[in-house]
């Protein structure tokens, strides 16, 4: 930021090409809305800072000095850049426009993005979605991440969150063939004894430590077996060819559950846990764009019916 000018600086200049392009200090002083003795300061300012004369002046009239052509020359551009830049803002006022950079896990994009990006792009022609699919954790503003998809477990404390839908829990499950030929763990740390698929957090170098909760607290079991992964739809789908046990979100597992292609265990150890939010940088005053965005994510997670998804599960 120290490269920009100052405010005095860009005062000076915008004088300064006032009147060369007026060749009058009268009239250029009633564009700006000064009187002429303040803008005759100004430019004697401006001189004193560069150390060379850019206007010739007499009683009768103002002309450019060579120095001072020079200079019109150079900053015309820069000076017509910032009028449009600031006539564009004005003609859009409140019209969501321009890049928005969003960061989503896969799922949450999956049911909370893909749903409305051909009516987002009808009703918003002028702003550019740029979507990064990754379920690492990434510091959303240091990567220059708008906003961000994510679990509530893992959202930064100074970001605003807003719950796109209710709290969500893992669960266990396996096909009934694999049941058959190793039997069905009772308890949670059963799983030792267990060929397990495990899931390995993208960005991390250890597989996930699977979470049950017993007696009022979380509690980690370690699990091993033959197949790491770094996508669970992969390990669901392990899981239905009888590879071993998958550990994932109840919503993921329910086509398999539902057919009898896996059975869901160790249920009553599966604690509900915060589930999808869309997050975001606090700001003084948010762009059209991302006020857009976040509404229709909203309105999109507002049309899930949870009690019917829900119903889907085997009794």
């Amino acid at each position: 930021m120290d490269s920009l000018p100052s405010s005095a600086d860009y005062n000076q200049l915008r004088a300064f090409v006032a009147v060369a392009e007026a060749l009058s200090f009268s009239r250029a002083a009633e564009t700006l809305g000064v009187t002429p003795s303040a803008l005759s300061q100004t430019l004697r300012g401006l001189e004193t800072s560069v150390g060379v004369r850019l206007l010739h002046r007499t009683t009768r009239s103002v002309s450019l000095t060579s120095a001072g052509e020079r200079l019109l020359q150079e900053v015309t551009p820069s000076i017509q850049g910032i009028r449009e830049a600031m006539d564009t803002l004005r003609r859009n006022g409140g019209r969501p426009s321009g890049r928005l950079r969003i960061h989503t896990f896969r799922s949450a994009a999956e049911n909370y993005i893909e749903p409305i990006l051909g009516a987002f792009a009808r009703d918003y022609p002028e702003v550019v979605l740029d979507i990064t699919l990754d379920d690492e954790v990434v510091d959303v503003v240091g990567g220059g991440y708008d906003a961000a998809l994510r679990l509530g477990e893992v959202i930064e404390r100074d970001m605003i969150a807003v719950p796109l839908g209710p709290p969500m829990r893992q669960i266990a499950a396996a096909s009934p063939d694999y049941l058959a030929r190793h039997g069905v763990p009772l308890h949670p740390r059963d799983l030792l004894q267990h060929r397990c698929i495990r899931w390995r957090w993208p960005g991390q170098a250890h597989a996930y430590a699977w979470e049950f909760f017993e007696n009022g607290a979380w509690f980690e079991v370690t699990v091993d077996g033959p197949l790491v992964v770094s996508d669970k739809t992969m390990a669901v789908r392990a899981a239905v060819q009888g590879v071993g046990i998958c550990f994932t979100v109840e919503y993921a597992l329910l086509p398999a559950l539902h057919t009898g292609e896996l059975v869901p265990l160790l249920e009553a150890w599966s604690h509900p846990f915060p589930g999808m939010y869309l997050c975001y940088p606090q700001q003084r005053q948010m762009a059209p764009a991302l006020r857009a965005f976040i509404d229709a994510v909203r309105d999109e997670a507002s049309r899930v019916d949870v009690p019917a998804i829900r119903s889907l599960l085997p009794r």
